[in-house]
């Protein structure tokens, strides 16, 4: 198992921390990682992205090139990377902020208004962990009840409150995209084609 995600968008949209969270929560399931954000880039307002590799097996290379999975958090980062990811592979994206769809066939793409709906729930700001559990629902790289427990471990020196509502956010936004996907799934059972019926046996046999 190889799995290689990009995650992009701004600095300040938390794009940094989704890549250490997901990093860290694989390391607690004892796999092989490596994180590599563009630490050039956090300026707020500009370009941020990083990459994670999560393997059962050593890692040789912390460069993901053609990724398997692609999380989008605004236009500029869709511009720049939509013929990254590997033929085959998925994009999550926030089209709370993203103008357009995906010019591509050869992906998954699954589209979250993440930022809508991180602020009906309360603060915008965390729209990055809803995308994160989205991202949990559609790739299965870890369990959600790991990264829930990578969340504590990683926000521990915050206070509880702040612990509750990254690990909320999480948890809304693998809700969301389980039950987008199963959607999906029951789509494609009703659209798919009956097998025809057999033809009848000829008269008087």
């Amino acid at each position: 198992m190889l799995i290689k995600t990009l995650f992009a968008g701004a600095g300040g949209q938390g794009v940094l921390s989704m890549g250490y969270c997901l990093a860290y929560a694989a390391m607690q399931e004892d796999l092989h990682v490596t994180y590599m954000p563009a630490y050039g880039a956090e300026v707020r307002g500009g370009t941020a992205n990083c990459t994670v590799v999560v393997s059962d097996e050593d890692i040789a290379s912390p460069i993901a090139s053609s990724p398997d999975n692609i999380v989008i958090l605004n236009n500029p980062s869709l511009v720049r990377f939509t013929n990254f990811g590997r033929p085959g592979g998925s994009y999550l994206i926030n089209s709370s902020l993203v103008n357009g769809k995906l010019k591509r066939s050869d992906v998954t793409s699954l589209y979250m208004p993440a930022s809508e709906l991180a602020e009906k729930s309360g603060s915008l700001r965390n729209a990055n962990m809803m995308l994160l559990g989205a991202f949990i629902a559609m790739s299965g790289v870890v369990t959600m009840d790991t990264m829930q427990a990578a969340i504590a471990d990683i926000f521990a020196k915050k206070n509880k409150k702040v612990i509750d509502i990254n690990q909320q956010a999480v948890q809304s936004g693998y809700d969301w995209a389980a039950a987008e996907l199963g959607k999906g799934r029951a789509a494609k059972k009703k659209t798919a084609k009956k097998p025809a019926p057999k033809a009848r046996a000829a008269a008087g046999r």
